[in-house]
């Protein structure tokens, strides 16, 4: 058996897919699994991952139309039985490169935007369902193939080597945070439509570590984020002293880190997910018009910062049909504006009292 797993989204989103990639394996051990992304990241975060065959990965964003169509087509030669597009993917592209990689069975939720077309794009579908995780969502896909749940338990899934986790105990011997408590902190919100507009303002962030190393004075902070974040860790670096930019060369290496922190702040970006998969401990979210059910840390604890615009109506403001945040950019930076620092100050001052 050959089975090609699409997942062309989000870094987050392929996380996602881990707890299905491990359940496919335990089915079906003599198959070929291969796994198609079109971001770095996500291809990272899949190496050394036991279940996995390969990892195809092409940037399709900066390709042209006939390069992505060779790439794609290049898989037909692969005969697939089995295609599977994972959950979150509800642009009809991502069909079309199903359509077009040639499995016999090609698999997919239905979403909202589902049209004649996106029906023969795939040919076994399953209605998506808002209410249970995205990656429970893909795991409803597992009857599709004649497979069942075996594992006794899921969770996003990151394989980190030896020599990553030396680097981050390494680091933090560096710094003077071996055996220490430490916040790390995400500023970004991810760059695709205008899911920037969901960051937390930086002045806040700024506000918030002012008052950390005042009352928390034996508190690492840590900022992690990559060239997205770059201008704001800049604007930061200028305002506050005595906090760390981790060098991260990837997100294996950002991993790596979180998985020693004591508490982890975020909106729903990639490193939120990432923080689950290594079971960071004390981990808060900030709510934006994004969050939902199937986006929340996967299998593990977490404390959500209410934000009083969104009020838990996050399908108002979003949901998987391919469009935007809805909302001019003034609405979506009053609700992100309208979670106060003091609400996630106290977050903060919880978890810490919780855990230590």
């Amino acid at each position: 058996m050959k089975i090609l797993v699409i997942s062309l989204a989000g870094i987050g989103d392929t996380l996602f897919a881990t707890p299905l990639i491990h359940e496919l394996r335990a089915n079906f051990p003599d198959a070929t699994i291969d796994v198609v992304t079109k971001e770095a990241g996500a291809r990272d975060l899949l190496e050394s991952n036991p279940h996995i065959n390969r990892v195809f990965y092409k940037n399709l964003m900066k390709c042209g139309g006939s390069e992505t169509l060779r790439f794609l087509w290049s898989l037909r030669s692969e005969h697939y039985q089995f295609s599977i597009n994972t959950h979150p993917q509800s642009r009809m592209h991502y069909r079309v490169a199903a359509f077009i990689a040639g499995a016999q069975t090609r698999i997919s939720h239905e979403y909202e935007c589902f049209n004649w077309l996106d029906r023969r794009l795939v040919n076994v579908t399953l209605p998506q369902d808002y209410s249970r995780h995205a990656a429970e969502n893909n795991l409803a896909l597992l009857s599709l193939i004649g497979a069942k749940q075996k594992l006794p338990a899921h969770a996003l899934e990151i394989y980190l080597t030896p020599e990553e986790q030396k680097w981050a105990d390494d680091f933090l011997a560096q710094h003077r945070l071996a055996g220490k408590k430490w916040l790390g902190v995400h500023v970004g919100s991810g760059g695709t439509k205008n899911l920037a507009l969901r960051r937390w303002p930086l002045e806040n962030y700024i506000e918030l570590a002012r008052w950390l190393r005042q009352s928390h004075p034996e508190l690492g902070v840590l900022f992690f984020g990559g060239p997205e974040e770059k201008a704001d860790h800049e604007k930061i670096r200028s305002e506050l002293a005595e906090v760390v930019f981790p060098p991260t060369k990837n997100l294996r290496q950002a991993a790596a880190l979180i998985g020693r922190c004591a508490a982890f702040l975020s909106v729903d970006t990639a490193l939120m997910n990432i923080a689950a998969a290594v079971k960071a401990r004390g981990q808060i979210v900030i709510e934006t018009p994004t969050w939902n059910k199937p986006v929340e840390p996967y299998a593990n604890p977490f404390t959500l910062v209410k934000n009083p615009v969104v009020a838990g109506r996050g399908l108002e403001f979003y949901r998987y049909d391919g469009g935007d945040i809805k909302g001019t950019r003034e609405e979506l930076l009053r609700c992100m504006a309208s979670v106060t620092v003091e609400a996630v100050q106290a977050a903060v001052e919880k978890v810490l009292r919780e855990n230590f």
